[in-house]
């Protein structure tokens, strides 16, 4: 699994997992399974009605429209995922991390005849492992990228931290964040204090302060530091 850069609207760096080549392999055989049901199914539903003109053209339609638009509808109703994507737990972002729009699904859905269906998925696998981005050529042609949102936990990243007994909240509001905000806080914190990115913290507090509605006294660092120790006194009671 490659690891790349992407750089938000607040200019702060965050490391993104890039899909790995095997999950997306797995992503497309669920989504193919998928679509053969349907057309089976389909096939069997349609297989009573007449055979004049009208009813073929329905036929045709029913069996094979579904199929065309699959990824195109999926990924741009869904966030990004097919139910093979979601499955794998790996999404279609544009470059910079955000949400993609219409035209940028629809630019790496019109390559997909390129990449996948014309060369049996060989041209996508072999610029997905060159790229080292997560991108086949309609990714690349669209901005866009696919990553994988499964955790790397261990040790250092996880939640928990030590608190003393006597321990004093602060910030009831810390509440109205979730586990995966604590979790992206925390590993945005404990990068920039190695990288001495003293910027980073200043709007990564600023920014927090915001979403919990609260005005803070304290250093960025501090007032981070209090944040992380609050949510994790206010979720162990």
């Amino acid at each position: 699994m490659d690891n790349f850069q992407i750089e938000t609207a607040q200019n702060i760096s965050i490391e993104q997992n890039a899909a790995g080549i095997g999950d997306r392999i797995l992503a497309f055989i669920v989504d193919m399974a998928i679509i053969v049901v349907y057309m089976i199914l389909a096939g069997l539903l349609m297989a009573g009605i007449s055979g004049d003109n009208g009813s073929e053209m329905m036929y045709y339609l029913v069996l094979g429209l579904p199929p065309f638009l699959y990824y195109l509808l999926w990924e741009t109703f869904w966030n990004g995922q097919s139910p093979g994507k979601a499955l794998l737990q790996i999404r279609v972002v544009k470059k910079d991390g955000s949400r993609p729009e219409f035209s940028n699904y629809l630019v790496r859905w019109l390559l997909w005849i390129i990449d996948v269906s014309l060369t049996s998925g060989g041209v996508a696998v072999v610029t997905i492992l060159l790229n080292g981005k997560g991108q086949r050529l309609g990714d690349i042609a669209a901005g866009t990228t696919v990553i994988s949102e499964k955790k790397k936990v261990s040790i250092h990243n996880t939640l928990a931290v030590d608190l003393p007994e006597n321990y004093q909240p602060k910030y009831p509001q810390v509440t109205v964040l979730s586990d995966n905000d604590i979790q992206e806080i925390k590993n945005l914190y404990n990068e920039a204090r190695k990288g001495a990115q003293h910027h980073i913290i200043l709007s990564l507090s600023e920014k927090v302060a915001q979403l919990m509605d609260v005005q803070f006294e304290e250093r960025p660092m501090e007032f981070i530091q209090r944040v992380i120790n609050d949510y994790n006194y206010y979720t162990r009671q």
